[in-house]
């Protein structure tokens, strides 16, 4: 028999499981493995031996070699399995999760007040059956003013102190003062029967105080179809009322003026704080006022081609951040605006 190695089997076999006994990590087991069992380990360059000895030999040697490889992957597996477990214990005593240790509260973030109430409020007018438009925040004079009857020098301009980028003709840019801009696009876009409701912000040069601030948040109502009636208008702000507020809640419209309807109205609803008993913030009534509404004018119909002798519609129109004042018992619209997260965190 012609060596093939000056190492035997036997020799390997004891060298491989001094090795594997002596490993204390599975990654040092795997290195171990791939050196011992691998294609350039000595029992690899052995077995490579094999085809120069003699046929008897061959085998002989073979079933030697076989059986030191499989003596060495049992001992590797029977290892492997012990530092697997003791790395497991050792990992779980590290991460063991210290029940008594005090772990600082994380408050949970939420919507802002006012856009609560506005998806509120989107959800009960779809309820109703109305769509929601928008509209850009930055406006020509024409959309914003000529369009809703305010002509050129009108003095219910004065209003509306307006944030202009640039002044003097239709085409001038401006800040919109209201969300009523939107009604005219979307009357622009289609044809009657129209049901839409119009939120978003809105700019004024107001000085901030307990109930201005410059940039506050309305959402408006347009409806127009044949045949539609103030009746149609009360109706609609009673459902609305009750929808938003809960059962009980009415609404009640008084004359006023405005420019883009006629009749106008101001509308009230019954007072969130007394449930219409009367209290100090209601002056004893029973009511808040809420907004503004009233049949759509004439002139504003003619500005987007309508007929008004075929088309009738009414509009409302309201503050959202109001709105929150009074179901929050807010008396201060500058806390709506306030960086202070404890202003928040009250609600």
């Amino acid at each position: 028999m012609t060596d093939v190695s000056d190492r035997t089997p036997e020799t390997l076999v004891t060298d491989a499981l001094g090795r594997v006994a002596a490993a204390t990590t599975s990654g040092e087991l795997d290195a171990l493995d791939t050196e011992v069992l691998g294609r350039r380990s000595a029992l690899a360059t052995a077995k490579s031996g094999l085809a120069k000895l003699a046929p008897e030999e061959r085998r002989a040697e073979g079933r030697a070699l076989n059986d030191a490889r499989a003596r060495i992957e049992s001992a590797l597996a029977e290892r492997r399995g012990e530092l697997v477990a003791a790395e497991g214990q050792a990992r779980d005593r590290d991460e063991r999760l210290d029940l008594t240790e005090v772990v600082p509260t994380r408050r949970r973030g939420h919507l802002h007040l006012v856009t609560q109430a506005r998806d509120h409020l989107e959800d009960v007018f779809v309820g109703m059956g109305y769509t929601v438009a928008e509209g850009p925040e930055a406006e020509t004079d024409w959309y914003n003013f000529e369009a809703l009857n305010f002509p050129a020098g009108h003095p219910a301009r004065d209003m509306y102190d307006t944030f202009y980028l640039d002044m003097g003709a239709s085409e001038s840019t401006l800040l919109r003062t209201h969300t009523s801009p939107v009604q005219i696009r979307v009357m622009e876009a289609g044809e009657p029967p129209i049901y839409s409701v119009m939120p978003g912000r809105c700019y004024r040069l107001d000085t901030p105080d307990a109930s201005h601030l410059p940039v506050f948040h309305q959402i408006e109502g347009l409806v127009v179809d044949r045949g539609i009636t103030m009746g149609d208008l009360a109706g609609t702000l009673d459902a609305f009322t009750e929808a938003y507020f809960g059962k009980g809640f009415r609404s009640r419209l008084r004359p006023s003026y405005f420019p883009f309807t006629e009749p106008s109205a101001e509308f009230d609803i019954t007072c969130v704080f007394c449930v219409g008993a009367g209290c100090r913030t209601c002056g004893r009534t029973g009511w808040l006022e809420l907004g503004g509404c009233g049949m759509v004018h004439p002139n504003v119909f003619l500005a987007v081609g309508y007929d008004p002798e075929v088309w009738s519609g009414f509009a409302f129109g309201f503050g959202i951040d109001r709105l929150v004042m009074m179901r929050h018992g807010i008396d201060d619209i500058r806390e709506l605006a306030s960086p202070d997260v404890r202003v928040l965190r009250q609600f």
